[in-house]
């Protein structure tokens, strides 16, 4: 869809963080320079739930009182993907033009792709025919270099074309604004040995054994990857497909 055309978009933000989160916020009111914004999001954390939603229970929705003026926000006792279910069928008062999900807190790159619910959320819209972009940051120590680029990247983003079943998925790096080296566009998801996690054994009094992830990453990339480009202190944009 092209911005050119100055038609005002509705726009529909969720993410695996938690409605109260300041990256969602920032999102939000990023956006709303585009066109309406309403936000469905879950009222706690989410991550790493993929692409899960609700199935054969009920999934409770309220009106939540959100921090950016002129958006209407609902929380609810679900998913990323149930969030963006329920606006495109229910909540909002016509099928929006773009779902954006972030500000994600952590990267989603290489194999964290499969796992993350802030494409999970992004994957669901695309199912229903919607353009729609994923947005996460390495670290939330690292603003300024957000707050330069979103809101370009963003635009950049919504006026070029996806094939079926792709979206946008944008990492901000780790490093302080001067470090940055700009946008790198067209990564690739790195296939790049990137996990070494472990379990580690925690006590437990009722004879039953408790393991605890211990995350752990190898920072090396292949050239052109997302895990390079965010290692190198660019802005990692990239296309993944799921089913169209």
């Amino acid at each position: 869809m092209n911005l050119k055309t100055n038609k005002k978009m509705n726009i529909l933000i969720t993410n695996d963080d938690g409605i109260d989160t300041p990256g969602l916020r920032k999102l939000a009111e990023a956006a709303g320079r585009f066109g309406s914004v309403w936000v469905i999001a879950p009222d706690g954390q989410r991550s790493a739930r993929s692409h899960c939603f609700t199935w054969k229970e009920s999934v409770r929705v309220w009106q939540h009182d959100f921090p950016v003026e002129g958006v209407t926000a609902y929380a609810c006792d679900a998913m990323p993907a149930d969030c963006v279910r329920l606006g495109v069928l229910t909540l909002l008062p016509q099928k929006p033009d773009f779902v954006f999900a972030g500000i994600n807190t952590g990267y989603n790159i290489s194999h964290d792709i499969q796992y993350s619910a802030t494409l999970g959320a992004v994957m669901e819209a695309r199912l229903w025919g919607i353009p729609a972009i994923a947005f996460s940051q390495g670290n939330v120590a690292f603003q300024d270099v957000v707050d330069r680029y979103l809101s370009e990247v963003m635009e950049e983003c919504m006026n070029r074309p996806l094939d079926p079943g792709q979206v946008w998925n944008i990492n901000f790096p780790c490093c302080e604004l001067a470090d940055c080296k700009g946008i790198q566009w067209d990564v690739r998801v790195s296939d790049d040995r990137y996990y070494m996690d472990s379990y580690k054994e925690e006590e437990t009094s009722d004879g039953t054994r408790a393991f605890r992830l211990v995350a752990d990453r190898i920072w090396k990339g292949t050239e052109g990857t997302d895990l390079a480009a965010v290692i190198d202190n660019y802005i990692a944009v990239g296309k993944v497909t799921n089913i169209g």
